[in-house]
């Protein structure tokens, strides 16, 4: 057997275990500083600090461009940042895969080497770097999805308890606790902002950037506005309540009217060819024994 083929195989072991520490493990020397100092307090202000040993992922973590990890970091706030994705966890992952699916690539190369096997190769690899990004993205539109369609009900129930006399933050902290789904968690966010010492308008500018749903930005400009200009709170609400119910059903009723156009090409390319063959299968086959 050839050494290179050796030596790709050897990689491909070793590159397994560091995959499913990364997958599986989390960061536990964190999460063991963080019970130190929950236990024993925090390190007193000019006191020695512990040198931080470099991890045996860094090098994997410095394999990922700078552009792309904003962007892995945008579409991770976009997911909702989900706990057993970090983003340092998907640094990490990203390299490995490809360098899995590379060393796996040139096993089957060098048992049939070719030129469109080795553009395979390099489309295989480009894929498992990029499925990180490809699963946060669907993460991130589902959750958008659902913030859509759960803003309407969850602004009438605002509106109904700032119209009862609670304020605005009293009613948006009912609404996070009453409900469930991306929506409620984001305005329980919203409000942790707040009291960790954000200002309103930042609080509400956060929530827009974090969720990326265009009826809710609509809805903070609006709240930071009467905000601003001393409007009534009660009165924007039940404004972009019933323009969210308008948005909801036309885009239902828009969805609706695209059922025909994508009904067809199935029709045209499934049903009809079958219907043709079951209606004139026969009379072609007596015509073709008549004559």
């Amino acid at each position: 057997m050839p050494l290179y083929v050796l030596l790709a195989a050897a990689c491909a072991a070793l590159s397994l275990p560091l995959l499913a520490v990364a997958l599986i493990g989390g960061d536990r020397r964190g999460q063991k500083r963080i019970q130190q100092n929950l236990s024993a307090g925090l390190v007193a202000a000019g006191g020695p600090v512990a040198t931080q040993k470099r991890s045996a992922f860094s090098v994997l973590e410095k394999l990922t461009l700078p552009a792309n990890r904003a962007k892995l970091e945008r579409l991770h706030a976009l997911a909702g940042r989900p706990a057993g994705w970090s983003v340092r966890r998907l640094l990490v992952v990203k390299p490995a895969l490809a360098m899995g699916a590379g060393l796996f690539g040139l096993l089957l190369l060098s048992a049939k080497p070719g030129g469109p096997l080795l553009l395979l190769l390099l489309a295989i690899v480009v894929l498992a770097y990029f499925v990180p990004d490809l699963l946060l993205y669907s993460r991130g539109i589902e959750r958008q999805a659902a913030i859509t369609l759960a803003l309407p009900d969850t602004l009438d129930q605002m509106m109904i308890a700032v119209e009862a006399g609670l304020g605005f933050e009293a009613a948006m902290s009912r609404a996070g606790a009453n409900g469930k789904g991306p929506l409620a968690e984001e305005l329980v966010r919203t409000l942790q902002d707040m009291r960790v010492g954000l200002s309103r308008r930042e609080a509400y500018l956060a929530l827009s950037e974090r969720t990326n749903v265009p009826d809710l930005r609509a809805f903070v400009r609006a709240v930071v506005q009467a905000d601003a200009y001393g409007i009534s709170i009660a009165g924007v609400l039940r404004t972009q309540a019933k323009e969210m119910r308008l948005k909801r059903r036309q885009r239902a009723e828009e969805k609706a009217l695209q059922i025909p156009v994508k009904v067809l090409f199935p029709l045209m390319l499934c049903i009809l060819p079958t219907l043709f063959i079951a209606v004139l299968g026969p009379t072609i086959i007596n015509v073709t024994t008549s004559f």
